[in-house]
């Protein structure tokens, strides 16, 4: 998000011809752009996109079922 963040920032600053980024060239301001799909791309390569969902669900569900012991009287479990 960071890399996609920065290529609109950037694109922005060229075609408005504000600061620095408007004499740069096209290549140097599409840049964040390509970083951005290299990323994606590794990070689903690499299971990462997965892992973290799978550490979203986890957390959820031990949420949930803290919440539940605690509606019934009972303290949760903590590591």
């Amino acid at each position: 998000m960071l890399f996609l963040g920065l290529g609109i920032i950037l694109l922005a600053l060229k075609y408005l011809e504000i600061g620095p980024p408007a004499s740069w060239s096209w290549y140097v301001v599409l840049a964040p752009f390509g970083l951005a799909v290299a990323w994606w791309a590794w990070a689903d390569w690499s299971g990462y996109t997965k892992k973290k969902a799978m550490d979203r669900e986890a957390a959820k569900r031990r949420a949930r079922i803290d919440k539940n012991r605690e509606n019934i009287g009972l303290a949760p479990k903590r590591k």
